[in-house]
Parts: structure tokens; sequence; C-alpha cells
């Protein structure tokens, strides 16, 4: 059963003291030296009200965080040190940018020490110890932490306000869910017969070496995997139900293709009786047209280059009146509005800052 998470005294104390004001707060990464913490480390350096504390990586204790990721020489040379948690207790936030599986057997720690999280992972996304186990091959060693607020800004950022442990969503999540929530729950397309089909650069694999993953395998090719059984699969079915206001049914392909970053995703959804295109624009422009991170590109199809390097979702969509159905395309940065931009989004809202700090 999901428990309600009381505030520690020094993360209560930290609301206050941030609210409205300037002072920087000290935030750790564990996992610095993924392609995730990376380009979370690629933004905080840039970030006016972030003071880097701990950064964290056990393959590359020792060395200069500079060493290991030459983009940060003259910036930054930290000692990248091995995990403990007293090195990450004296932090206001930390981000856990590990492979998942790994942030559950160190988050109830942390936040008993007062440190807020953001889990890049997926140990959290999920509602259910079930669920976890069916797909993602594992008990989950946390369960009472389930389920942590799930941190897609554009819809759920009231939820992530004054929380201790915040979900990131998945890249293809973002890009799934982004384009088909407002319109489910406007009840302008039905929800049966969802079919979502993704393409993603081949750094959404992560860092460790394999030959599934090297330049010969990937080069001149475009493949799908995990048909069917992809763990994204029920946090995008979640997500998507809450918006509907019931069970959708829908399937999720993914494919991978040579590129280095980046997520295109086609959907494809029936219009609900008597819908037309322009009830999908109204309800989209409605949604986000103030939204600093979404750009709607309308009938002129998203490309992936337009995004890269940004936090932005850029989306399209071409609605099929006299075949019932509407098409939707969206287009993301899987290790910026996917991964570490979206967290650090997720971060400005937990500290009461301007939304947009620090990101593109």
């Amino acid at each position: 059963m999901p428990v309600t998470l009381s505030l520690h005294p020094r993360v209560q104390l930290s609301r206050e003291r941030y609210r409205g004001v300037s002072q920087q707060i000290t935030v750790s990464i564990i996992g610095a030296t993924g392609y995730s913490g990376t380009e979370l480390l690629r933004i905080l350096v840039r970030h006016p009200r972030v003071a880097l504390g701990a950064l964290v990586a056990g393959n590359s204790a020792g060395r200069k965080i500079c060493e290991v990721v030459p983009a940060l020489w003259g910036r930054l040379d930290t000692v990248v040190q091995a995990y403990s948690p007293d090195a990450v207790a004296g932090s206001d936030l930390a981000f856990i940018a590990l492979p998942s599986g790994e942030a559950m057997k160190i988050v109830p720690e942390l936040l008993e020490r007062g440190v807020r999280v953001i889990d890049l992972g997926g140990d959290f996304r999920l509602a259910e110890p079930g669920s976890y186990r069916e797909y993602y091959g594992r008990e989950h060693t946390a369960p009472e932490l389930l389920p942590a607020v799930y941190g897609l800004p554009e819809l759920r950022r009231d939820s992530v306000r004054g929380k201790q442990l915040v979900a990131n969503p998945g890249c293809y999540p973002t890009s799934a869910i982004l384009p088909l929530a407002p319109l489910l729950g406007a009840g302008v397309v039905e929800r049966d017969g969802i079919v979502i089909c993704s393409m993603s650069g081949v750094s959404g694999a992560g860092r460790t070496a394999s030959q599934d993953f090297s330049f010969c395998e990937v080069n001149e090719s475009v493949r799908a995997y995990r048909v069917g059984r992809h763990q994204h699969i029920p946090e995008i079915a979640a997500a998507l139900a809450a918006s509907a206001g019931g069970d959708v049914a829908m399937s999720f392909t993914p494919h991978l293709v040579p590129i280095t970053r980046g997520i295109h995703t086609t959907i494809s959804a029936r219009l609900s009786n008597g819908v037309g295109a322009a009830e999908i624009e109204n309800v989209l422009r409605e949604k986000y047209g103030s939204e600093p991170f979404v750009r709607l590109t309308g009938s002129v199809p998203p490309e992936v280059k337009n995004v890269a390097g940004t936090n932005r979702a850029d989306i399209g969509w071409h609605a099929d009146e006299a075949g019932r159905q509407v098409t939707l395309l969206c287009v993301i940065d899987n290790l910026v509005k996917g991964a570490a931009g979206q967290a650090v989004q997720n971060m400005n809202i937990l500290f009461d800052y301007e939304e947009s700090e620090g990101l593109l």
C-alpha cells in the first residue's frame, strides 16, 4: 500500500528558506558520469541557484570530473566519489541517474536524512510492486514508497510541489503522454485502439558497453526491440488512464535508429464521434499554448534535430475527419526533456524557482 511521507524537519525548513528567495541549494548527482548524469552536469554548472555537492560514480571514483567529462574542463574539477550516504547527506537534493534497480536501494536512507530525491530511473514510476516485477524482472525492495509523484511538469506540476521523492518520467513515455493526455482528458479521442510507435537514438540505452549498441551493429539499420514487453508500457498506460479517467487500450513499439540522441514518436488514435481537426487543435493549444517547453507545430511535422540539446517537446498533428483518425507527432531530446532537463524542471518546481531557469 502507498504510504504518505511526512516532510523531514530539515526539508520543511528548506521549503520555507528558499521560497521566493535567491539562495543557492546544494545538489548532488549519483551516477554523474553516465549519459544522463553528464547532461545534468552540463545544465547545473550554469544554473544560478545550484551549488554542486557530491558527484558519485563508482567506476570513476578518485578522478576529477573534468578528466572523466572533458567538456567540463576549466569549469569543474570536483573529485568523483564512490557512493556513501554521508557524502550526500549534506545536500538539499540528490539526483539519481543510475540503472533501474539501484535507486530503490539507497532512496529510503536519503529520505530519512532529509535529502529530497529526483530519480531519473524507473524504480518509483509504477504504483504496484507486481507491475515492477513483471516489467523490470526483479522484486521492488522499497514498495512502501510507491507510488512516488510522477514528475511530468506540464501535467503534474502541482503534485510535484512540496514532495520529497519525485519519479522523473521515462523518455519514451514523455513523448507519448504529452500529445495524448489532453486529448484523452477532453474526450476528443477514443480510449481504445491507440498505437504508439517510437524511434530513439542509441544514447537511450545508456553508457554501458554492449555489442548490440556498437556502431557496426546500429549503423545503416533500424530495429524494433522488446516488442510487447518494454518496461515503459505500464508507465504510459497508467499516465494515459489517469488523464482519460479510465483504462486505455494501447500498443507501444520502440525502435532503435542510428542517431546519438533524440526521440520521434508517432501516435495513431481514433477520433470521437463528431470531432474534427478544429477540436484537436483547440485542445492542444488551450493546454500547451503558454507552456515554456512545448511548441505546437500544427500541420508541420516536427523534427528531432530542432529539439536536440533543448528541454523542448515539439508536437504536430494531422486529423483525418473522413477516416476518424488523428496522427500525432512528438519529438524530444531523450537526454534533456526525456531525462536531465525534465529533472531540473522538477527541481525548479520543488524549490519554487522559475520553472525554466537554467534550461533551454
